[in-house]
């Protein structure tokens, strides 16, 4: 099967290349290398230097089976600061990129969604049928472009399934947790563990959780690329799925805090900061959705699994 992979130098996108190479995938892998590393690309993807909202670029590449679309920007904290770049490059490349996909007759499209998508939620977990209603630009671009998809397979131009990621977390080896920016907890936390960081600020004590900082849901970056592969599949049977991906055990700031000091066996200087807008206080996935139609289960998403994950990966060069 023929794959375009977009924003596959980053670090979810080059995680699942690696595996469809793995399952007999033929990868185009094309990212800009705004955020995403070159290096990240997996050895025997075909890699493409550009803009996936670059109609011709993307209609030059040929044909291909399915399309896995990870390109976007991807912090709320920054999409608070500059919503004019989230809505152009997260909504106005990918209709873009649908536009030159349907002109190229792709059948099949997966869309790297968010659980941004569902803002503050009162009661955990999240299941699908829960109302919309982002707290950040960021959120909302992600659901105007399932919004794009749903009208797309509603006129019967593709088939799409939209992931609806938790916190993505963990690594592999090969491809370690590295954003440019770094935004993300638990590479922030390493960093501080390895000497790189002299502290971690924590944004909130005083939400409505057990300890007062934020609850999160973490799922580790190979078993998102293993959903990916069942989305794949599962298009077969489903014209449109829309799907969480979580552990569906909830995390605290402090929780992954004490987890990163235990698999380190180091401690960390901890500044605890004021809220930042943009943050809900829970969130926490039901997949009980992803089990029945993709038959996927997560694997490794146990805390110290992912975190111990990270750690191995975070140490090398």
């Amino acid at each position: 099967m023929r794959t375009l992979i977009t924003g596959a130098a980053g670090f979810i996108g080059s995680t699942t290349a690696e595996l469809l190479l793995a399952t007999g995938h033929e990868v185009v892998a094309l990212d800009n290398l705004v955020t995403g590393r070159a290096e990240n690309v997996p050895v025997g993807a075909t890699f493409v230097h550009g803009d996936c909202g670059d109609i011709e670029l993307v209609r030059s590449l040929g044909s291909f089976d399915v399309c896995i679309h990870f390109a976007g920007l991807i912090e709320p904290r920054e999409s608070m600061e500059h919503p004019e770049a989230f809505f152009d490059n997260n909504v106005g490349s990918s209709f873009r990129l649908f536009h030159a996909l349907v002109q190229s007759g792709v059948s099949k499209v997966v869309f790297s969604s968010s659980c941004a998508v569902y803002g503050d939620q009162a009661e955990m977990p999240i299941n699908e049928e829960r109302p919309i209603q982002p707290l950040s630009p960021y959120g909302r671009s992600k659901r105007m472009v399932e919004e794009g998809l749903n009208w797309l397979t509603s006129l019967g131009r593709i088939s799409a399934a939209s992931l609806r990621y938790f916190n993505a977390a963990g690594a592999t080896l090969a491809h370690p947790e590295r954003h440019r920016p770094e935004g993300h907890l638990i590479p922030l936390a390493l960093d501080v563990a390895a000497g790189r960081r002299d502290h971690l600020d924590i944004f909130g004590t005083d939400y409505p959780t057990p300890d007062g900082t934020c609850v999160r849901d973490y799922i580790h970056v190979s078993d998102l690329a293993d959903a990916h592969v069942a989305a794949i599949a599962a298009l077969d049977a489903h014209d449109a799925i829309t799907v969480n991906l979580g552990s569906e055990v909830g995390s605290s700031n402090r929780e992954v805090i004490e987890a990163v000091a235990r698999v380190t066996g180091r401690s960390l200087d901890v500044r605890y900061v004021e809220r930042r807008p943009g943050d809900p206080a829970v969130a926490v996935a039901s997949s009980e959705r992803a089990r029945e139609l993709l038959g996927w289960r997560p694997r490794r998403s146990e805390l110290d699994v992912l975190v111990a994950d990270a750690w191995a990966a975070h140490q090398l060069p």
